[in-house]
């Protein structure tokens, strides 16, 4: 696929673009643009002006003048001793996101970057030259500058980077990809790094994410209703129409289309009153959830959209503004928000997994652990475990990183957004609910086999694709395998493509 930049991407074809195979490409439309905010760069350093990051230094040093002769210095000075960040490097799919949503904020016209920069962040992107960034560092405020510079420096032919997955010193991958070193120019390192685009890259991609996990959850706790014989009265349509909330509606719509044609499902008075919380209340924890994606997602896809570095360009009347929309207040406060959200998510689904394990929650429908020969065989006890294990780490990572802040260049930038470790989190909540799903899922396949009755159509085309990977435990056997496969097939969407391909698309 090819990926046209243009200022107006969604948060869709930011996904799309790094995790499959893609080329980008510069708009037409938007050239003109670029060569017009260059010019009025061009002109402030012929004129000696002072504005910030073009003829002064950064941060604490903003007072000071910087000369036309040391201007290309200063960028490349600025680059180098930005990059020193730490830790385990970003997977690859995030660094190219980050390359993709850097152009695509340059290429709107307020930054100052010659076309020829923009156009070998292009050529590293489609010859498959990703650099190796650091995950540790960025305040999130003025920017995500480590994360940025380490994404920046291998242009230089400096530092590392993955070149058709093979980790290499950029220098040597730049020259196996037949592209040369570039030299940065007045204002341009400071355009590159001075953004959003770290975080914003981890937020576009666990969205994208927690939108398909939102859709798995509601399918695994069909499954879980089909293996315990819930009561449907409770995803009666009235009885969310007067709560007046849309997620619990839309979660609410969904069950019912999921199960509908099951004959495991019972009635309020068939087997008992009432179902516990963990399956009545469905529709709504999973539907506060999903309203909150909603919010979350347009806050990200506004984002995306965003000029978020200092100073800005303003070619029409040629002002240069210093500003704060590398502040990352909006995707600090809503990585925050995904991580709460998705880990109600979490800890409904192994309460749901609890009471299909543990018989005196399951009213002795089911043995213990879903095992038949309990005690030599220990069955499902274990995936238990590994599920509350990870509803624990997910309640320490849904503790806010947006309300802190520590100090920086001398108190210069005194309150910044820590906008990056909100999103690391939250990019963990995903991946632990991801696994949190998994074992729900094979968990309720091992029960419904357990049970007697015709599942819905949906449920039963579930089944038949989990069980395609994963068969069932007539005695203890390794059980990582099994729960990783099941989590693969939530995390790569079969599990929501089977559903749709029979209900139609999920809410």
């Amino acid at each position: 696929m090819k990926l046209i930049i243009n200022g107006r991407l969604s948060i869709n074809d930011v996904a799309m673009a790094a995790r499959g195979e893609a080329t980008l490409e510069i708009a037409s439309e938007c050239l003109q643009k670029i060569k017009l905010s260059r010019d009025v760069v061009e002109s402030i350093v012929k004129e000696k002006r002072a504005v910030y990051g073009i003829t002064t230094g950064f941060g604490k040093f903003s007072d000071v003048s910087i000369s036309e002769s040391d201007s290309k210095k200063l960028q490349k000075n600025l680059i180098l001793s930005h990059a020193c960040g730490v830790g385990d490097p970003f997977a690859p799919e995030i660094v190219r996101a980050m390359l993709i949503l850097r152009i695509n904020a340059l290429v709107i016209g307020n930054s100052g970057v010659a076309l020829s920069t923009l156009k070998m962040m292009c050529d590293m992107f489609n010859n498959d030259v990703i650099p190796v960034v650091p995950s540790k560092g960025s305040l999130g405020a003025s920017g995500d500058l480590a994360p940025l510079s380490h994404m920046v420096v291998p242009m230089f032919g400096i530092g590392e980077v993955y070149y058709k997955g093979e980790r290499m010193a950029a220098d040597i991958a730049l020259k196996k990809a037949g592209l040369t070193p570039i030299e940065l120019t007045a204002k341009e390192g400071l355009a590159l790094i001075n953004g959003t685009q770290a975080m914003g890259s981890i937020a576009s991609l666990a969205v994208t994410d927690a939108i398909n996990l939102l859709k798995a959850a509601d399918i695994t706790a069909a499954m879980t209703i089909e293996a315990l014989r819930g009561i449907t009265d409770a995803y009666d349509h009235r009885v969310h129409l007067v709560r007046n909330q849309v997620g619990q509606m839309k979660a609410a719509s969904n069950l019912r289309r999921l199960l509908s044609g099951s004959e495991r499902v019972t009635r309020q008075g068939q087997l008992r009153i009432q179902d516990p919380y963990t399956l009545r209340c469905i529709p709504q924890v999973h539907g506060a959830a999903k309203d909150a994606v909603g919010y979350i997602t347009g806050v990200v896809g506004n984002e995306i959209n965003a000029v978020t570095d200092n100073p800005l360009i303003f070619p029409d009347k040629g002002d240069t503004i210093s500003g704060g929309n590398f502040h990352g207040q909006y995707l600090s406060s809503v990585m925050d928000f995904l991580a709460i959200s998705l880990s109600s998510i979490a800890g409904i689904s192994e309460r749901r997994t609890e009471r299909l394990v543990n018989p005196q929650l399951s009213n002795n429908s089911l043995p213990a652990f879903l095992v038949k020969n309990g005690g030599l065989n220990s069955g499902f006890m274990i995936p238990q475990y590994v599920a509350a294990a990870l509803v624990s780490e997910n309640k320490v990572l849904s503790h806010p990183a947006s309300v802190d802040s520590i100090t920086s260049s001398a108190n210069q930038e005194d309150y910044v957004s820590m906008g990056m470790t909100a999103a690391r989190k939250a990019r963990q909540v995903v991946d632990n609910l991801t696994n949190i799903l998994g074992i729900e899922l094979y968990a309720a396949c091992q029960a419904i086999e357990l049970g007697e009755g015709k599942l819905s159509p949906v449920c039963e085309a579930v089944f038949k694709l989990v069980r395609s990977k994963v068969d069932f435990i007539a005695e203890d056997r390794y059980m990582s395998p099994d729960i990783a496969a099941c989590a693969a097939l939530i995390r790569g969407g079969e599990v929501v493509n089977v559903s749709e391909s029979i209900v139609g698309k999920l809410d």
